[in-house]
């Protein structure tokens, strides 16, 4: 604990001895600030000073504790008030703590010690309360769309416009486009800016779940429903209840699992197997897929009633080579990021590898930029990313060819020379793809004779 004093307790006791014995009591702790009262009027007045705690004495000379109780918490719900009587009247007490009391104490030998547990358990769970309420601001900031979602390219204040309006409603929404493209990270974004974010998230990937489990890890099991059930389990809708449930990969599900799905979604409840009593829930779906769902359900692969069901608001991610220099902005906060979890000082990004980054295409789109920058930033010696640490693990011959800086003339021969090692030499379907005359072929690879063709 920290030597300030972070808690405020009243003390409200009209016998003087017995004050001064509370009082000597809580100041043995020396996170907490004591301030003593003799009657409720007097406290009352203080209650601006929002007292963490507050021990009240249940028979006071000026009011009744239980009237003085219900006048604290009007004003102050906060407040946790310990109710300190000489009497063991149980009706009393439990009449008490429904009125909002946290503890109704004895006043016998074990008072003190029973009261030092009551504050020290108050001051625990409040470390715990801001505890969550920080790191629910840090997620709320987190999954921010300024700070989440980077892009200013027109395809992505396209997506923000239909984010926006994502959040603002319990429509359900479907995200599309290339893997890497950062589906999930949408499907975050919406969840924390919308009224549900204090709610749970619920991120389910169909293509990492075997078949034969789908339908227990989505909706849960009763203890004894199939061999190896050994304790009831919720599904992950009854865990998303009131919240969010991501399904991710949905065209992965198969036709007999989409059915029980759509039942669901109709009736918005859900049976665990090996149970008959249907459950209601309150979640907000989002899906993500990267194939054509459009041409699954024309190639009968995916049901048609519950594609229109699932579809709701689309947002479709375009991929990276479309974003123009949006490009260097993730790079930028990527370098930041890996950088401060890394306890290094932030690199820049010099302009040869800019240039280098804005010629290749990003198959992998996003999550395919994050890993080329954390190894370029790896390799970078001092506190510059030049374009000789732009490694791309992934790329083919050809664009590892149009990232270097060559002469137009070593573009054609090289460039020409891979087509015809794809094509088997085959100069006149080369020509074709090309779109030039075969005799330029010839041409070119002649003025580069003494130049081996697989270079």
């Amino acid at each position: 604990m920290t030597t300030s004093k972070n808690y405020k307790v009243f003390v409200v006791e009209d016998n003087e001895w017995f004050n001064k014995m509370l009082v000597h009591c809580l100041t043995q702790n020396p996170d907490i600030e004591v301030k003593s009262f003799f009657n409720g009027a007097d406290v009352l007045k203080a209650l601006h000073e929002k007292p963490d705690v507050i021990t009240l004495d249940y028979r006071l000379p000026d009011i009744n504790g239980s009237m003085l109780l219900q006048q604290i918490k009007a004003i102050n719900p906060s407040t946790e008030v310990i109710i300190i009587s000489e009497q063991n009247e149980i009706e009393v007490a439990v009449e008490l703590l429904k009125q909002g009391a946290y503890d109704y104490l004895i006043k016998n030998t074990d008072l003190n010690s029973r009261l030092l547990n009551n504050i020290n358990n108050i001051i625990k769970r409040s470390h715990l309360e801001k505890r969550i309420e920080y790191l629910q601001e840090e997620v709320e900031q987190k999954f921010n769309f300024s700070n989440s979602i980077i892009g200013q390219s027109e395809a992505m204040k396209k997506v923000f416009s239909v984010l926006q309006k994502a959040c603002a409603s319990n429509i359900n929404v479907s995200i599309t486009g290339d893997t890497g493209t950062g589906k999930e990270l949408v499907a975050k974004a919406i969840h924390y800016n919308s009224e549900r974010k204090n709610k749970p998230f619920i991120a389910v990937n169909m293509a990492a779940i075997p078949k034969e489990l789908v339908e227990s890890e989505l909706f849960g099991y009763e203890k004894g429903a199939f061999t190896g059930a050994n304790e009831k389990r919720k599904g992950k809708f009854l865990e998303a209840n009131s919240g969010t449930i991501f399904l991710d990969e949905i065209a992965e599900m198969d036709l007999s699992m989409q059915s029980k799905l759509l039942r669901v979604l109709q009736e918005r409840e859900v049976t665990p197997l090996g149970s008959s009593t249907p459950q209601k829930i309150d979640c907000k779906l989002i899906i993500a897929t990267h194939e054509n769902l459009k041409k699954l359900v024309e190639q009968k692969r995916f049901r048609e009633d519950l594609f229109f069901r699932i579809m709701g608001l689309n947002i479709h991610l375009p991929p990276l080579h479309e974003r123009d220099k949006d490009v260097i902005f993730i790079a930028k906060k990527c370098i930041e990021e890996f950088c401060k979890a890394n306890k290094m000082q932030v690199k820049n990004l010099k302009e040869d590898a800019c240039k280098k980054l804005l010629t290749y295409p990003f198959p992998g789109n996003v999550r395919e930029l994050k890993s080329v920058i954390e190894v370029a930033i790896v390799l970078a010696d001092g506190l510059e990313i030049e374009a000789e640490n732009i490694i791309f693990q992934h790329a083919d011959t050809l664009t590892q060819v149009v990232t270097e800086e060559k002469t137009m003339r070593q573009y054609n021969y090289e460039i020409i020379s891979i087509m015809l090692k794809k094509h088997g030499d085959d100069i006149p379907t080369v020509a074709k793809i090309l779109d030039i005359s075969s005799a330029t072929i010839y041409r070119v690879l002649k003025e580069f004779k003494s130049v081996n063709v697989n270079a």
